[in-house]
């Protein structure tokens, strides 16, 4: 046993993560450390190694790991080669619509989950919602929501991958459940983000036929990295090898990734090295890995019993525990694999997670995170068009609550 009683050991180690998380320490440090804090306070010392290593040496934990460090690797070339910069400027090319091209375009750059990406596409959304005459606080929303509609569904996501192995459940079916929500954010977000707004001017080409027919060639060159990365993943889980139980399919769909990637750019080695200097893809990797460490942690403390017997007294409801509480952690940590790696440690144990229970879980962590005045895209985002969050908030929140009533719907429909 430990120093102290297992409720005790939680409210102290959430403490701990809560300080860490407001002094902006790592995330990859901060779930690592309070996860050795949590071990120390609630289990005997000589099982903490044991859980290192099991953690460490797990097949589906290494997977996902390399996996991210992958997905994040693939992020920092696109923008290092300027591929991206190919991409957003093809794809402004073949679509002529402003509302259309300021809502597609910060969805696309949102494939990458590169730190600042919201700062890769607002010049973009500034320049094309300008035609439209919107409002700063709206071309920060625009930009900010667009940015994050289409990862519920995007099957290398970083989250989701770790949501799927935290909860032993397969990609393709949490994703499935998902994509009413994301149509619904996207819907949404169109009416919210350009209620009465004109219809932009358009411009006058008079090569427009070869004009699109090149940027159509660009768009689907720069695009084919991400494109072959969803077709393996996916491709792999349908054969039905038993890849997706270990990860292998997502790890070996990012590789694919990134060997199509370096074939199309023909990166310089200095260029390839680049990225590995930095030290955000270290800490997001880690981060992958705490949030194993500390699920393990959790369950041999027998964290999740304190709210198993609350479930069962009902003196909690688990939809809450599915919804709020993730939310919150979402909201408080700014980040949704912190807030799905304290979630799924507090309902192991307590339900079998299954595509229905994992997919409110998730959207109801990711939707509190994405509103989060913590949430760095959100801030910058914020910073580059000059106005306040609480500006921001006027349409960011009746999309929250239009998104989050789907996900809780879905859930008690189907």
């Amino acid at each position: 046993m430990g120093f102290v009683e297992p409720a005790a050991a939680l409210v102290i180690s959430f403490g701990f993560l809560g300080a860490m998380l407001y002094r902006r320490v790592n995330l990859g440090i901060t779930l690592n450390a309070t996860a050795l804090l949590l071990a120390l306070l609630s289990l005997d010392w000589q099982e903490i190694p044991t859980i290192i290593y099991g953690s460490t040496a797990d097949l589906l934990t290494i997977s996902v790991v390399l996996a991210t460090f992958g997905v994040m690797l693939l992020s920092q070339l696109y923008k290092e080669t300027r591929v991206i910069n190919d991409l957003s400027e093809s794809l402004s090319g073949i679509i002529k619509n402003s509302k259309i091209v300021s809502s597609v375009l910060p969805a696309v750059i949102g494939f990458l989950p590169v730190a600042g990406g919201a700062l890769m596409s607002a010049p973009l959304v500034d320049s094309e919602a300008e035609k439209l005459g919107l409002r700063p606080e709206k071309k920060a929303y625009v930009n900010l929501w667009f940015r994050h509609t289409l990862f519920p569904i995007y099957p290398i996501s970083q989250i989701l991958i770790i949501t799927a192995a935290l909860t032993k459940t397969a990609i393709p079916s949490i994703i499935i459940r998902q994509i009413p929500v994301v149509i619904v954010m996207i819907t949404a977000g169109y009416f919210i983000g350009f209620w009465k707004a004109s219809n932009g001017k358009k411009e006058e080409n008079s090569n427009l036929k070869n004009s699109l027919n090149s940027n159509l060639k660009s768009f689907l060159i720069a695009f084919s990295p991400i494109l072959t990365t969803i077709v393996v993943v996916v491709g792999l889980d349908l054969a039905g090898f038993g890849s997706s139980k270990h990860a292998f399919n997502v790890l070996a769909a990012t590789l694919t990734g990134l060997i199509v990637l370096i074939a199309i750019s023909k990166p310089s080695l200095q260029v390839f090295a680049k990225p590995l200097r930095n030290w955000g893809i270290y800490g997001i990797t880690f981060a992958a890995y705490g949030a194993f460490l500390l699920r393990n942690v959790t369950v041999a403390a027998g964290i999740s019993e304190i709210f198993e017997v609350l479930v069962t007294s009902g003196a909690i409801d688990v939809i809450l525990l599915l919804t709020v509480v993730p939310a919150v952690l979402g909201f408080i940590t700014g980040s949704p694999s912190g807030g799905i790696a304290i979630g799924v440690s507090i309902l192991v144990g307590i339900l079998t997670f299954s595509p229905r229970t994992v997919a409110l879980l998730y959207m109801s962590t990711y939707l509190g995170y994405l509103i989060a005045p913590t949430h760095l895209c959100f801030i910058f985002t914020a910073d580059y068009f000059k106005c306040t969050l609480g500006k921001v908030y006027k349409y960011l929140i009746p999309s929250f609550l239009i998104s989050f009533a789907t996900a809780l719907l879905i859930y008690l429909l189907f």
